[in-house]
C-alpha cells in the first residue's frame, strides 16, 4: 500500500467521521493502489464492491479536499465509476 493510500484512508474516515455509508466502494487510484469504504469506515482492501470509483491521485486528493466536486470530476472523464449509481450518488453526497 502506497503512502498517499496510507493517507488517503485517513483523511477519508476524518471527513466521514459522524457520517454513514450504508454501501461498499472501492476506491483505485492509478498507479497507487486500492483501499475499501463501507459501514466501518475507510481500510485497506481490494474486494467485489458496489460501486468502484477510479482516478488519479490528484482527482482523488481534489475530492476529498472539496476542490473537485465528484459530480463534475465524473462528467468531465477525470472519474471513471462502475456499478451501482445509486450507491455512487450516496457517496457524492458525502463526500461533497
Amino acid at each position: 500500500m502506497s503512502d498517499y493510500v496510507s493517507e488517503a484512508i485517513k483523511g477519508l474516515n476524518e471527513k466521514m467521521s459522524g457520517q454513514e455509508f450504508d454501501g461498499t466502494a472501492k476506491f483505485d487510484i492509478t498507479g497507487e493502489g486500492t483501499f475499501m469504504l463501507d459501514s466501518t469506515g475507510a481500510h485497506p482492501g481490494d474486494d467485489d464492491a458496489d460501486v468502484t470509483l477510479s482516478a488519479d491521485a490528484d482527482t482523488f486528493r481534489a475530492i476529498f479536499d472539496g476542490e473537485l466536486n465528484p459530480t463534475n470530476a465524473f462528467m468531465s472523464g477525470k472519474l471513471a465509476i462502475d456499478g451501482d449509481m445509486g450507491q455512487a450518488m450516496k457517496l457524492a453526497s458525502v463526500l461533497g
